[in-house]
């Protein structure tokens, strides 16, 4: 069973490695903001409080998001664990969730940081090509269309997004250091933290990751 967050800078493999671990350990990755926008789309009650915030450019309340985060733990998927992705973002909602855990006599297994330098993150998200008409992915360096500036599935342009220019990342990056410094404490200090080293050979980050997990957890 593991019950994880999962920290990891923009660009990082977040997303790539969590499709891993959804896929092995057969849990649900929870994302509060794919929480959220679902809430509005099906109307409910909570979604519908949100939205007034999220209409006007406000983040919605932290109280909201715990109330969605409890709600979603007790759903039938989330019985082996979960895999909390964009949650907690301050202390103030880390000790929301502790409290709000211990109340539902849940304990997280850990919380894994992938550790990747910025020299990596800018090669990649500089790199990376995105289809204007089907959406598809390449990487100059490392996943190179066949014709350049073309897509291959539909030969169509590809751009490079706004946010995957040098300042922007930067920018994103500086956010990210800020916001979550403050996080890495809360839980070092609680012994959960565990940094995995991400640099090299994706098959050997991810055998990192696994390991890490199955130290950390019951699985």
């Amino acid at each position: 069973m593991i019950r994880i967050i999962l920290f990891g800078a923009p660009g990082a493999g977040k997303g790539t490695y969590s499709s891993e671990l959804i896929k092995k350990y057969k849990v649900p990755q929870i994302s509060t903001g794919d929480m959220l926008r679902a809430e509005v789309k099906e109307g409910t009650e909570l979604g519908k409080e949100a939205h007034e915030f999220m209409k006007h450019g406000q983040l919605v309340p932290d109280q909201m998001v715990i109330e969605m985060v409890h709600k979603r733990i007790q759903e039938p998927d989330a019985v082996n664990g979960f895999i909390l992705d964009g949650f907690p973002r301050t202390v103030t909602q880390a000790n929301s969730l502790d409290q709000m855990l211990r109340q539902m006599n849940i304990e997280l297994s850990g919380v894994i940081k992938i550790e990747i330098s910025q020299e990596t993150i800018l090669s990649r998200l500089t790199g990376r090509r995105v289809c204007t008409n089907c959406g598809a992915t390449f990487n100059i360096a490392t996943m190179k269309p066949k014709q350049e500036g073309i897509c291959d599935k539909c030969g169509h342009n590809l751009i490079q997004r706004p946010d995957d220019k040098p300042e922007t990342i930067l920018n994103r990056l500086a956010i990210y250091q800020k916001d979550t410094e403050p996080l890495i404490e809360f839980y070092k200090k609680k012994d959960l933290l565990r940094p995995v080293q991400c640099e090299g050979p994706y098959n050997e980050a991810l055998a990192r990751v696994f390991a890490a997990l199955e130290k950390m957890a019951k699985v």
